[in-house]
């Protein structure tokens, strides 16, 4: 990905639009993101669930008896404890996201990355416009067996096996927190089971990329931050030790113009909207 397009839509377009959901997804496409960045987690039935938490979000979420999820009852509804016809039943747009007064309130529900990609693959293939995919593995160690499956290769699998079935490789960057999760990856590309096209991210909120790369031990496609722990030095240092600088997530027009002026590679934003200029649309 040399020519890496600058912005990213976390979590599809989450400014205006339900967090997650295909609506998100669409809309920055529109808008002309080219990089969808997202979360998976998995359902009991083995499914890959694109959602930022591995249970219902009490701050959008609805049952399906329309009622909202109370923040007491998040943790009932584990997404590695449903199948996926249940999670389905859950609306996750229609009451909106108070921390997102901009957002359009809609029908929505967590779909399946593989309806993620396909709704990306369709753009790549009617635009003739390359389309990337930022996919987080959402993983605790303290949530093996518990959210999600016990080991993150049993994760890493069953996501690897939606990717491969729709998407050239050179098209996907695998982020996580957990670096187990990255560690995985980076050793079983090596081994020549997972292709070596695919970018790893390192995500991080304020670790140095020193620490980073002596924490995992390996040299990752990209150095992700929280934007306000990053300094110039740092982008400088990633640059001689061959890591690409992807921050998140800067929301205003000037916070982003610094992070251009620091020389990141790319930016991941709620509002892809609010920095045109960077946007090339499609229609």
């Amino acid at each position: 990905m040399a020519q890496m397009p600058f912005i990213q839509g976390h979590r599809g377009f989450r400014g205006l639009y339900p967090e997650n959901t295909l609506p998100a997804f669409e809309s920055a496409l529109q808008a002309g993101v080219q990089v969808l960045e997202m979360d998976v987690c998995i359902s009991a039935d083995g499914q890959v669930v694109v959602s930022h938490e591995p249970y219902m979000n009490s701050i959008y979420s609805s049952k399906p008896d329309g009622q909202a999820v109370l923040k007491e009852e998040e943790k009932l509804f584990n997404l590695y404890q449903m199948p996926y016809s249940e999670i389905k039943k859950f609306d996750t747009g229609k009451r909106g996201n108070s921390q997102f007064p901009e957002q359009k309130p809609m029908a929505a529900h967590k779909p399946l990355l593989s309806e993620v990609l396909a709704l990306g693959e369709a753009y790549r293939k009617k635009y003739h416009q390359d389309i990337y995919y930022n996919i987080e593995i959402k993983s605790a160690e303290v949530e093996y067996g518990i959210s999600q499956p016990k080991t993150v290769e049993e994760f890493s699998d069953k996501v690897w096996e939606v990717i491969s079935q729709q998407v050239n490789p050179q098209f996907v960057i695998l982020q996580s927190f957990d670096f187990q999760v990255l560690k995985f990856w980076d050793k079983s590309m090596k081994a020549g089971k997972y292709p070596m096209l695919i970018l790893l991210s390192a995500l991080v909120s304020r670790k140095s990329p020193e620490n980073t790369l002596k924490d995992l031990g390996f040299t990752p496609a990209i150095y992700s931050p929280n934007y306000q722990s990053l300094s110039a030095e740092w982008v400088i240092f990633c640059h001689k030790n061959g890591m690409k600088v992807v921050p998140w997530t800067a929301n205003d027009p000037d916070s982003i113009a610094k992070l251009s002026e620091m020389g990141v590679d790319a930016v991941i934003t709620d509002y892809p909207n609010r920095v045109p200029h960077y946007l090339k649309p499609m229609h």
